[in-house]
């Protein structure tokens, strides 16, 4: 059986499953979706390609490549640079986009993101992939491909969309470690943050793939940030997952900041009207204020963007949204100190990662103080492992029902709301909350919960599991 199947951002599993004729099936039905919908346009028969630093993604690439030219495209190759960097280029262009890369997974796996010429892919997109992917069957050999037109200037149209945007002088002062590993802008976000006046010292390049996880992370990173800190020579450091549509900050004393608080203080920075996130994001995004409006979706970028879509279609002037991972999307353009960024509706790393640096410099404010005036509370997290799909579904359906949720949570308090968008996701008294959600690509139960303290959170989650595990049995 193959490991290949579409997730929350995209077609990922493992490279063995993956390269070669997987590949060229997948993009050409990708291809055939397509040109199924769009016309004759010329622009519409335009692919750019791109392609994170794992080993594996340059053939893949190539394969897909070949697949856009005998799909009658015509291909340009962006060579390595970050997803935000190639999505932005196929705007540029009104064309289709697909990024070989499996983001911040391990380097025996990769995957594809898709680009249609309006944007990142839907569901239904999916499905319509699915659909034509069906009716694909190898005979023979792969056709080759022409040479793909080299197409170098899309990571250099990147750069200076963000140094255009902000003033040269902007983090003047600021000693910051970037910590490269193997990520696609580890040189970009150097020179980005160089040219913004920043103080650069660059950490940690390595010739093999890193999977840092952004909102995940590993004790082996962990350990890394802090040992890096631990001389007290920097005001912070900064990376991104390995394809850089995630930020990653941590404040001198090595301490990570989560995701959703670097999208809150970037969406406060930038004077948006109105934010749309998933339901993992922290509820201190409602109650720091500032916002006309908070719009909850499912977790995944699509629900994300479909829903700054309908914030803007409701009359929304500024609209922008970010993740518990803390990538951001602009769906709005914004001014900033006169200069307008045009949107770009897909997760990006190096908007979160300026504006955060910028928000704290002009409030004259350490990082770590920046985040301690928003109040924002912690969060935990954890799975349930080996949990099938129809026994975390009849869980979740019982804890929709008000006599059993009020029964169920009756040991750790008293329901204040419930969300059942994506799981169920219940508000307590205290301020606090717990998300039982099912995976979208394993058979396990996640947990989430948010409290005042990292201890009591972390305490909720393991009361939340067990309380699960035991509601299962029973």
């Amino acid at each position: 059986m193959s490991s290949l199947k579409f997730g929350t951002s995209g077609l990922r599993g493992l490279v063995t499953d993956l390269v070669g004729w997987p590949s060229y099936a997948y993009a050409s039905a990708f291809f055939r979706s397509v040109a199924a919908t769009a016309g004759e346009g010329a622009s519409e028969r335009i692919v750019v390609i791109g392609r994170d630093l794992r080993d594996s993604s340059a053939g893949i690439a190539a394969t897909v490549a070949n697949a856009a030219a005998a799909a009658g495209f015509s291909v340009y190759d962006c060579g390595a640079l970050p997803t935000p960097a190639l999505a932005l280029e196929a705007i540029r262009r009104g064309a289709c986009a697909v990024m070989v890369t499996g983001s911040h997974i391990p380097s025996d796996r990769n995957g594809l993101k898709f680009y249609r010429p309006d944007g990142e892919i839907t569901k239904t997109d999916e499905v319509a992939i699915l659909a034509a992917l069906g009716d694909i069957t190898k005979a023979g050999d792969m056709p080759k491909a022409d040479s793909a037109i080299q197409e170098p200037g899309a990571i250099d149209r990147y750069r200076q969309r963000y140094t255009d945007a902000f003033a040269p002088t902007i983090l003047a002062g600021q000693r910051i470690a970037v910590y490269q590993q193997s990520s696609v802008a580890r040189d970009l976000l150097a020179d980005v943050l160089a040219a913004l006046g920043a103080d650069i010292v660059p950490i940690g390049r390595s010739d093999s793939f890193i999977p840092i996880d952004t909102e995940a992370h590993r004790p082996e990173d962990i350990a890394f940030i802090r040992d890096a800190m631990a001389s007290g020579g920097f005001d912070a450091l900064v990376t991104t997952d390995g394809d850089a549509d995630r930020p990653l900050l941590a404040d001198a004393a090595g301490r990570i900041v989560r995701g959703d608080v670097l999208g809150l203080i970037t969406a406060r920075y930038l004077g948006v009207d109105t934010v749309v996130v998933p339901v993992t994001a922290g509820s201190a995004i409602e109650h720091a204020g500032g916002f006309r409006s908070v719009l909850r979706t499912k977790v995944g970028s699509p629900f994300v963007i479909a829903g700054m879509d309908r914030a803007k279609s409701e009359g929304a002037s500024t609209v922008v949204g970010f993740e518990a991972n803390g990538g951001f999307l602009l769906g709005s353009d914004v001014v900033i100190d006169g200069k307008t960024l045009p949107a770009l509706p897909t997760r990006d790393a190096i908007l979160p990662i300026v504006a955060t640096l910028a928000a704290a410099q002009e409030a004259r404010l350490t990082l770590a103080e920046l985040v301690t005036s928003l109040n924002v509370g912690e969060t935990a997290s954890d799975r349930l492992p080996n949990t099938p799909a129809e026994r975390s579904g009849a869980l979740l359906r019982q804890l929709g029902q008000d006599s059993f949720r009020g029964e169920f949570f009756r040991p750790i308090g008293t329901p204040q709301g419930v969300d059942e968008q994506d799981g169920v996701r219940v508000e307590l008294d205290g301020g606090r909350t717990i998300h039982f959600r099912p995976s979208g690509n394993a058979p396990e139960l996640r947990c989430y919960a948010e409290a005042g303290s990292a201890a009591d959170a972390e305490e909720l989650v393991r009361w939340g599991l067990a309380a699960a595990a035991a509601a299962m049995t029973n």
